[in-house]
C-alpha cells in the first residue's frame, strides 16, 4: 500500500486549501475548525495561514505546524 502524500496545495481564501493528493483525490478543504492548540494558534491569522509551504509529503509553516496527508484526506471524506 502506498503511502498517502499531497503533491500540491494551493491557497483559496479564508481557511480553505486546495489539496491535490497521490492517489489522484482532489478537494478544497477548510481548516478554520481545525485551528486549535498551541502551535496551531498562529494559523489563525490568515496571512500567516497562507504562507504554508509544501515539503516531501505535506503542507507546513514556519513554526512547525503540520498536518499528516491521513488527516487532510479523512477532512474530505467528512
Amino acid at each position: 500500500m502506498e503511502l498517502i502524500k499531497i503533491t500540491n496545495a494551493n491557497y483559496i481564501k479564508d481557511y480553505i486549501i486546495h489539496f491535490k493528493f497521490n492517489n489522484g483525490i482532489e478537494k478544497d478543504v477548510n481548516l478554520e475548525s481545525e485551528l486549535w492548540g498551541e502551535v496551531f494558534e498562529p494559523l489563525k491569522d490568515v496571512n500567516f495561514f497562507k504562507n504554508f509551504k509544501l515539503n516531501s509529503w505535506t503542507i507546513e509553516w514556519e513554526n512547525g505546524a503540520d498536518f499528516s496527508p491521513e488527516f487532510l484526506l479523512e477532512k474530505i471524506k467528512d
